[in-house]
């Protein structure tokens, strides 16, 4: 949604551009333009989500997490889940659970070094289409320490959440992930996910949001 915006804003697509598409190494990605409401809010297509291995160490992930495992959600497991970048997704009980929670980089890298190294994303359902959320990074190859928001990881958790009847399962669901507040960065992320009768998976995902400017800067570069 970032490289989106930036695009537009620097005039390298159109700026009446309904849509078009970012090749990225997961492939095509469609990015659906929407300017009916008063902020131009983008939407990003995913590839369809691919639910991984269960993380059986709860233990060890709360003690990383400098959580206790009561913090934990017990009915649903910590789990890696994918629409081409994975993340190991960890449901806390409450928000005040994942504000609590710090990233201890070597406490995650020796729990999910045979896993590939995943980024963490913490969160807790707090209303049936609300979400409050956390990323953790530092041990992964992004190798940063948290993210006010991912865009990537957003439509893994939408399907996560309805999956483990965290949000109510309905033919389109929508959610607000709300991120980077315990940073001081707070951001919104919209996930859409459509859902064939009886399919365990959505068929459609979609990640949307508005952006603001944050940082500008200019690279040279010397020869």
């Amino acid at each position: 949604m970032g490289t989106g915006w930036v695009l537009l804003d620097e005039g390298l697509v159109s700026s009446d551009a309904g849509a078009f598409t970012l090749e990225e190494g997961v492939g095509p990605i469609a990015v659906r333009v929407d300017r009916s409401g008063e902020e131009v809010i983008l939407w990003m297509s995913h590839p369809p989500v691919k639910f991984g291995e269960v993380i059986e160490e709860r233990d060890d992930m709360a003690a990383a997490l400098g959580l206790r495992v009561a913090d934990l959600r017990p009915e649903v497991p910590i789990q890696i889940v994918s629409t081409g970048s994975a993340f190991v997704y960890v449901a806390l009980t409450d928000a005040a659970a994942v504000d609590r929670a710090v990233s201890s980089g070597e406490a995650l890298t020796s729990l999910l070094d045979s896993h590939g190294l995943p980024a963490v994303f913490l969160f807790a359902a707090v209303a049936s289409d609300r979400l409050y959320s956390r990323m953790f990074g530092s041990h992964s190859e992004t190798r940063i320490v948290e993210d006010p928001a991912t865009g990537s990881a957003s439509g893994p958790l939408g399907a996560f959440a309805v999956r483990y009847d965290l949000v109510p399962r309905a033919a389109e669901v929508s959610i607000v992930s709300e991120q980077g507040t315990r940073m001081g960065r707070q951001s919104f992320i919209q996930i859409k996910l459509v859902y064939p009768t009886e399919a365990e998976v959505p068929s459609r995902i979609e990640v949307g949001g508005s952006v603001r400017a944050f940082m500008t800067a200019e690279l040279v570069v010397s020869q």
